[in-house]
C-alpha cells in the first residue's frame, strides 16, 4: 500500500499557500486555525492587520506558517497589493476563502443607500476583487479551490435586505467561477451557514435586548439538531472543499445550518 499524496503540497512538495479574509475572528478566525492544522501555509486577512495577530501567534505556536495582512477587500489597489505580497512572502495562493463580511441590518425605509453600498462592497465587491486577483495564481498552478462564504439569509431575512442580497449574489457568482475556472482545474463553491455563534451574532441579540444565552437557546429550538452552530462547524466544511480529493464537487452551495434549508 502505497502513501497518499499529502493534499496540502504541490506535486514538487512545496506547501500551499491558503488566503483568509475576515480571520481576525470568528469564521475566519476558525477556518485559519482548520486550514493551518491541516498543512497550509495561511495568510490571515482583515481590515486591521493587528488584529490579525492572535491567530497567527496561535497557529505559529502550533509549529504552522502564517501571514497577517491588513486590507479592505473593496479596494482594488489595497487587494492586488495584499495578495502579491501573500504570494512573495507565503507563496502562491491557491486556496481562497472569502469570508469578511458586515452588516448594516435595518427594515427597508429606514435603510440608507451608504448601509446598502457597504454590505455590497464587502460581500460582493471584495469576493470578486480577491477572487480575480487569486485566481491567476491558481491557474498557473492549474489546480485551485475557492469557497466563498453565503449565508441561509440569502433564502430572505428581515430587516436584511442588503446582506440578504449580497449573500445570494455571491451564490451566482460563485456558480459562475465554477463554470469559467474549471478547465483549468480550479474548483468554486459556497458555504451558507445557518444560526452560528460569534460575536456578530452577539451583537444582535444586544441590539434584541436579550442575552445571548437566551438569543442562543430560542435559536437552538428552532434547528432540527437541536442546537447552534460553531466557527468549527463551518471550518470542517471549509477543510473538505479544499481537499484534494474534493475536485470534483464545484459550482455547489452547501447549507450548513442544522437541518434543510434549500
Amino acid at each position: 500500500m502505497t502513501d497518499q499524496p499529502d493534499q496540502t503540497q504541490t506535486q514538487t512538495g512545496q506547501q500551499r499557500t491558503a488566503i483568509v479574509t475576515g480571520a481576525a475572528r470568528g469564521i475566519g478566525a476558525a477556518v485559519a486555525r482548520r486550514l493551518a492544522a491541516d498543512g497550509f501555509a495561511v495568510a490571515v486577512l482583515d481590515l486591521d492587520e493587528a488584529a490579525c495577530g492572535t491567530v497567527v501567534s496561535e497557529i505559529e505556536a502550533a509549529g504552522g506558517r502564517a501571514l497577517a495582512v491588513g486590507v479592505d477587500v473593496s479596494d482594488e489597489a489595497g487587494v492586488q497589493a495584499a495578495v502579491e505580497r501573500v504570494a512573495s512572502e507565503l507563496g502562491a495562493p491557491t486556496v481562497l476563502v472569502n469570508n469578511a463580511g458586515i452588516i448594516r441590518d435595518n427594515m427597508l425605509f429606514k435603510m440608507t443607500v451608504a448601509d446598502w453600498d457597504a454590505v455590497m462592497g464587502v460581500h460582493l465587491r471584495g469576493s470578486f476583487l480577491m477572487s480575480r486577483a487569486a485566481q491567476k495564481y491558481m491557474t498557473e498552478a492549474t489546480w485551485g479551490r475557492i469557497v466563498n462564504l453565503s449565508s441561509t439569509s440569502a433564502l430572505g431575512n428581515r430587516g436584511q435586505a442588503n446582506y440578504s442580497a449580497a449573500k445570494a449574489g455571491l451564490q451566482g457568482f460563485t456558480k459562475t467561477l465554477a463554470i469559467e475556472l474549471g478547465r483549468f482545474g480550479v474548483t468554486a463553491n459556497a458555504i451558507a451557514p445557518g444560526f452560528i455563534a460569534t460575536d456578530m451574532t452577539r451583537a444582535t441579540a444586544e441590539r434584541m435586548g436579550i442575552t445571548f444565552e437566551q438569543f442562543l437557546e430560542g435559536a437552538a429550538k428552532e434547528i432540527p439538531v437541536g442546537r447552534v452552530g460553531q466557527p468549527e462547524d463551518i471550518a470542517a466544511t471549509v477543510a473538505f472543499l479544499v481537499r484534494e480529493d474534493a475536485g470534483f464537487v464545484s459550482g455547489q452551495v452547501i447549507y450548513v445550518a442544522g437541518g434543510p434549508r434549500a
